[in-house]
């Protein structure tokens, strides 16, 4: 028997005069996921958000939390708690009177109030300041205080809109790690809002997508990386190439050819059957390229580049290689020991065995 998700989203609508900012997003949510909104400013992620928290009121649509239909419920009637993004602190209260106000409210003791005032204020690297103001704070600082307020009160749904984005990038990623344990440590269900990939794919379970108001994919991060439905989702999970391709012939064992700019690829276990003509668009990503640098393993199925330019990332090298007609983004990892490749330097490029084809009607603008 399947467990009934913590959350479940049906075919909202939301619109703001002319606007249409949600226009018929369904969603479920399991008990201890995290699940993260990714998309660019305006693809309706933050509104979802508030709509599943109360703040907004959907014109369609049933949003369901734990079984229990919360359609006009107040945010403060919902077992779901927000971070907001403008960290929304009270500027006349001590730190430990914000992160402790939702307690005070709902007349938790004294002494559990401050046992647990004092868990997450070590956990946020803030002990010691708990009687400071809001203006006495960095923007950082405040942050962690807002989101120490929202953690602190063990909601049944825990909704972060961008939690990390004013954090110093080694505190992004601790925090990351912290709110994952957290998680797994009270069962927390958390929506996480972000328009940055890597926070997405390094804390998500899973990933839903957006775009114009519609979620474009959901899955694990895995799986909407290695195998996105459109151009969009592959160019906003990570880097990719992207290469016109025509399909030119398919064998008994599963194999395929396509013809593209760089000349005839043969590509093995293609996630459907495809047709002699169809149109396609190749996916392949910087990372799953093997630069050859000194010829030694060149094999029929090696192609030959030319390198155009290399940019040196200290863990990795980024090469713009011309192969054929195509121009191809590259990354070769831990370059300690290799000198940077010059302009104009032969090189032969393998590709991976397996590509990921896109067909040609989810492709946007390639094929417009």
């Amino acid at each position: 028997m399947t467990a009934e998700p913590m959350l479940k989203v049906i075919d909202v609508v939301k619109t703001f005069g002319e606007i249409t900012a949600l226009a018929g997003v369904s969603i479920e949510v399991n008990r201890g996921e995290i699940v993260c909104f990714l998309g660019p400013s305006g693809c309706g992620k933050t509104t979802l958000l508030r709509v599943i928290g109360g703040f907004y009121e959907q014109e369609n649509g049933d949003i369901f939390l734990d079984g229990e239909l919360i359609n006009g419920v107040p945010p403060e009637k919902r077992d779901t708690v927000m971070f907001f993004q403008n960290y929304a602190l009270f500027p006349h209260m001590t730190v430990y009177e914000n992160v402790t106000y939702g307690l005070k409210v709902r007349r938790i003791p004294r002494e559990e109030t401050k046992e647990r005032a004092a868990a997450i204020l070590s956990l946020i690297q803030l002990g010691g300041m708990e009687d400071r103001f809001p203006n006495q704070l960095s923007g950082g600082q405040q942050q962690r205080v807002a989101l120490a307020r929202a953690l602190i009160l063990n909601p049944k749904l825990l909704l972060l809109d961008e939690p990390l984005s004013n954090l110093d990038a080694n505190l992004r990623a601790y925090m990351r790690d912290e709110i994952t344990k957290i998680r797994e440590n009270l069962n927390l269900t958390i929506i996480f809002v972000t328009h940055d990939q890597e926070e997405a794919m390094s804390i998500a379970d899973k990933i839903a997508v957006m775009r114009n108001g519609l979620i474009e994919q959901l899955g694990r991060p895995i799986d909407v990386y290695r195998y996105p439905d459109s151009t969009y989702v592959a160019n906003f999970v990570g880097n990719a190439n992207f290469l016109k391709a025509v399909v030119t012939g398919a064998d008994r064992q599963g194999s395929i050819t396509i013809d593209t700019a760089m000349g005839k690829l043969k590509m093995t276990a293609p996630q459907k059957e495809y047709t002699s003509g169809e149109k396609v668009v190749a996916v392949i990503r910087p990372e799953s390229v093997k630069v050859v640098f000194d010829g030694s393993d060149h094999t029929a199925e090696t192609l030959p580049g030319t390198i155009m330019r290399g940019s040196y990332l200290g863990s990795q090298v980024i090469y713009t290689i011309k192969a054929g007609e195509e121009v191809l983004t590259v990354t070769v990892p831990n370059p300690t020991e290799k000198e940077i490749c010059c302009p104009g330097v032969a090189v032969g490029l393998i590709l991976p065995e397996y590509i990921h084809l896109i067909d040609a009607d989810q492709a946007g603008e390639i094929y417009s």
